[in-house]
């Protein structure tokens, strides 16, 4: 098996849709309308899925959280340092929820924390290096 995407049940599309794409540079590949949204970052599938059509597809029922939950978090890369701040401040600025303030950890990596307008925790951090250079 390899891995094609991954997706999130959303409660407001729209909304979602255009947090993702607006604030946070997802490329959309199809109309808005449609109950399953594809997305695309950096080459990975960006799914969304509206939660009432999942469960009348599964015929089953979910539980959601309200508010932020910690059961996974979305994990965006830039470059720089200085992206990194830039980056929390203009998806806050644009509808994202803070979580943790723009720090330089212990181990060398300048992380952040946002949530999504649905709560979905995601990261913004950076090695301060080009993507291609940050795992040698």
């Amino acid at each position: 098996m390899r891995l094609d995407g991954f997706g999130l049940l959303v409660e407001d599309m729209a909304t979602m849709i255009r947090f993702y794409r607006d604030v946070l540079g997802f490329e959309i590949k199809e109309a808005e309308d449609t109950s399953n949204v594809y997305l695309v970052k950096d080459g990975t599938l960006f799914l969304l899925y509206g939660r009432k059509d999942f469960e009348k597809m599964t015929s089953r029922r979910y539980e959601y959280l309200k508010g932020l939950n910690g059961h996974f978090e979305i994990a965006l890369y830039v470059d720089t340092f200085e992206e990194v701040d830039v980056s929390f401040r203009h998806a806050v600025n644009n509808g994202a929820t803070p979580v943790l303030e723009p720090t330089t950890e212990p181990w060398g990596q300048r992380t952040c924390y946002i949530g999504d307008t649905e709560g979905n925790l995601i990261e913004i951090g950076s090695w301060n290096k080009p993507f291609e250079e940050k795992d040698k």
